[in-house]
């Protein structure tokens, strides 16, 4: 197949490519992405996707999603022959446009299991917040006028719409005695992680397991403890990852609120339930997802539900191997912004984290798009 940019409907961010020319593309096994691309076909019969700004219309789906309903036992080769007969790969062209290159950047996601309480006790001291009452959605429709357009939710008052407070307020007290307690966790460093991953497994001292997923934040925009020490000098920014975050609040017990408090952005949750141990939260394209194959995505620009085929050859932490596999688009997240862009879900509990933490590579993405909006007929 030859190589040619697509038609006007689609960004001249994609690049139209064949599978033959996709590296490793062979050698993977399609059937849990197909799996996974199921869960969201079901999905759509309840609620359709919002088409991304890059020209992906949900509509051009309908096909694939048919009969990945209809295909209930697959094996792989079927699976790929799924993906091969629907879909047209689409190198994803980072910037500037017309740039010859799909250099992106992965990083990784999880979600954490931590030990919790149901009540507070002397050790259990930390609490993970659903959503307050007085947290109202805003948009351009109800902002005052004066507020930071970033925002989206701010807090009411008699006089209108404030923002709403911010990690440092909160946790200095701003929401006590509201009774938004859902558990308590014995460690402010593991309440932030699962404040950043949006999600947790709760091991409850009194023997349930349970799940918090994220609900709402009080809106502010997210800094990274990462980004506050590489600049403070404590940490060189190419040596910044999660464990080493965590090992140098463990070395300085005393400044973590100092470093935490810079990240104004606090998340509220809600409580869900275990329903399969061997997938992850519902996330926002209200699936579960799936270990090693859902990824998230700057949903302002793809749709969800779009199959990404992510090579990234010196990702090796999921497998020991170069990472080339097919994802799919089933979340998104605040720091994932961009066209070549993903955030790549690794599972649940603490070798997920293992995983996830050091996950910062350069990638490439491919784009799964519907043959009708190729507009090759192949």
């Amino acid at each position: 197949m030859h190589e040619n940019r697509v038609g006007e409907a689609l960004s001249p961010l994609f690049v139209e490519k064949s599978f033959a020319g996709l590296p490793g593309w062979g050698d993977d096994d399609h059937l849990p992405a197909f799996e996974a691309f199921r869960r969201s076909a079901f999905h759509v019969l309840v609620k359709s996707y919002r088409s991304g700004a890059l020209g992906v219309d949900f509509g051009a789906f309908a096909e694939a999603y048919a009969e990945a309903r209809g295909v209930a036992s697959p094996d792989g080769a079927q699976a790929r022959a799924f993906f091969e007969r629907h879909f047209i790969p689409m190198l994803v062209v980072p910037m500037p446009v017309g740039a010859e290159t799909g250099a992106g950047l992965v990083t990784g996601f999880y979600e954490p299991q931590v030990e919790a309480s149901p009540v507070r006790t002397d050790r259990f001291t930390v609490p993970l917040l659903s959503r307050p009452a007085d947290l109202v959605d805003v948009d351009d429709a109800n902002r005052p006028q004066g507020m930071d357009a970033y925002l989206a939710f701010a807090r009411r008052t008699a006089d209108g719409p404030v923002e709403y407070f911010d990690r440092g307020a909160i946790e200095r007290g701003a929401l006590t005695g509201q009774g938004l307690e859902i558990a308590w966790l014995a460690d402010k460093v593991d309440a932030f992680f699962v404040h950043v991953q949006g999600a947790a497994r709760l091991a409850m001292t009194d023997g349930r397991l349970c799940r918090v997923t994220y609900a709402a934040k009080s809106g502010q925009r997210f800094t990274g403890p990462g980004k506050v020490l590489s600049e403070l000098g404590e940490i060189p920014l190419s040596q910044v990852t999660m464990q080493s975050i965590r090992a140098w609040f463990k070395a300085h017990p005393g400044r973590v609120d100092e470093i935490l408090w810079q990240n104004r952005s606090y998340i509220f949750f809600r409580e869900a339930e275990v329903e399969d141990a061997t997938l992850g939260p519902i996330a926002a394209a209200k699936v579960p997802l799936t270990p090693g194959r859902s990824v998230a995505v700057d949903r302002l620009l793809h749709t969800f539900g779009t199959p990404f085929y992510i090579d990234a050859p010196t990702l090796t932490a999921f497998d020991k191997k170069p990472f080339r596999r097919l994802m799919i688009a089933q979340d998104t997240g605040s720091a994932i912004t961009g066209p070549a862009r993903g955030d790549l879900f690794a599972g649940s509990g603490d070798a997920a984290g293992e995983i996830a933490g050091v996950v910062r590579n350069a990638a490439d993405f491919y784009a799964l798009v519907p043959r009708a909006l190729a507009g090759s007929g192949r």
